[in-house]
């Protein structure tokens, strides 16, 4: 159940996007279309995966066994560019296809500060819920997953929306970017009514 908690106050309450505002840059860049926000989604949900998996490891074995917790944030950064390149070479040698649908998706991830975000928080154990249990490697990445799955929700709604507004009569002076930042911040005036639900 507590798994189930998480997941819900992870996708809808505490949205990475829309409540912590992280990872905005790709949010507005990639989303004027849904097949490249769809795109983006999965890529940001395979890494921030396994960048939190192995994040993890490094936070409780590494720094805080060796009392340098405060290496952690150039450490994150340095696991999840490495990460980013590593998935990239083993894609383009194993699965081609792939390594061609993620396309410019790949690079992109290394600079979502969304990943850095969700891998400091879930180094902390500051994702957890009170009342539930200790934090552990599992409970983190059923964070991440579910993490990642809100953002692409919000990613992909979003691109909805824009497109829905190309076909829209918008003033002059709204079309582009200001109607787009007019559209997410109702989006998280919305998802700010699911705040009761945990």
């Amino acid at each position: 159940m507590e798994y189930i908690l998480i997941a819900i106050s992870a996708i809808f309450v505490n949205n990475v996007v829309l409540s912590q505002f992280l990872g905005i840059c790709p949010f507005l860049g990639v989303s004027k279309k849904v097949s490249t926000a769809l795109g983006m989604g999965a890529a940001v949900t395979f890494v921030l995966t396994l960048a939190t998996i192995v994040t993890y490891l490094i936070q409780n074995y590494i720094l805080n066994a060796f009392g340098i917790g405060y290496m952690q944030t150039i450490m994150f950064i340095l696991v999840i560019a490495s990460l980013v390149q590593m998935v990239e070479i083993i894609l383009k040698k194993m699965s081609p296809s792939l390594y061609q649908a993620l396309g410019v998706f790949l690079p992109l991830i290394t600079t979502n500060c969304c990943i850095l975000g969700v891998a400091i928080t879930v180094g902390n154990g500051d994702y957890n819920l009170q009342g539930l249990a200790e934090p552990s490697m599992l409970s983190g990445v059923v964070y991440a997953i579910a993490t990642a799955i809100g953002y692409a929700l919000a990613l992909v709604l979003f691109s909805v929306l824009r497109e829905h507004l190309e076909l829209m009569d918008v003033p002059e002076a709204m079309k582009g970017t200001p109607i787009a930042l007019l559209t997410a911040g109702l989006m998280a005036m919305a998802f700010v009514g699911f705040s009761g639900m945990v």
